[in-house]
Parts: structure tokens; sequence; C-alpha cells
């Protein structure tokens, strides 16, 4: 079985939208972090200072097939058109991996055998 790191870049208004998609498609264990962005384009806010707000960076370990399902269906909500993206998602191939929780490992072998159904 592979796995991947898949790495989702939000804004914390969609954090939560992303958490839940990724859980209803069989995602276990996500890390979450508080992080703070650049962007090319700054944007004015009050007395000329700027902000570009707050976003969050969430860690999953995944099975690879499942990785790209989770990946497609994040990248809708991050970017409703194509002309409007509000985040990042990617992933990482693993080529090595410890301390996964047993029960994760079954779930994703699971997801493998109804796949294969499909």
């Amino acid at each position: 079985m592979k796995f991947s790191a898949l790495i989702t870049i939000a804004p914390e208004d969609l954090e939560q939208q992303c958490i839940d998609c990724a859980r209803e498609l069989g995602a276990g264990g996500i890390t979450i972090m508080s992080a703070r962005g650049i962007s090319n384009n700054t944007r004015k806010t009050f007395f000329g200072l700027t902000y570009d707000g707050s976003q969050s960076v969430l860690l999953m370990v995944l099975e690879k097939s499942l990785s790209l399902e989770v990946l497609k269906a994040i990248q809708k909500i991050l970017m409703p058109t194509k002309e409007d993206s509000q985040g990042l998602v990617f992933t990482v191939p693993l080529d090595h991996l410890g301390g996964i929780d047993l029960s994760q490992f079954e779930k994703f072998e699971q997801h493998l055998k109804e796949s294969d159904l499909e």
C-alpha cells in the first residue's frame, strides 16, 4: 500500500468545510496548523496597512488513491471558479511511514476494496 501526504492551505473560514469534506471521503486524522500568508496581491485596509489574513494548514496521511479523491474534492471548495483560487492543495508521496494507527490502515484497505468493486 502506498501513502501520500495531502497538504491543504485554506483560509480559516473554509477550514471546517475542507475538514468535513476530507472526513466524509475517509480521511482519519488531520493535523491542523495556523499560518499567515503573503500573497502577490496585497490588500489595503484602514490607514494603508495591509492584511492578507490567516490561513489553516491541514496535513493528512492518506492512501495514495484516496488522497487524489480528497484533493479533487477540496480543490472544488478552494477554487469554485477557474479565476478564483482561495487556497492550495497538493500531495507529496511518502516512501517511509511509521506510527500510523492500525484501525486507520484497515479503513484504507477497505476503501481500496470498495474502489476495486466500482
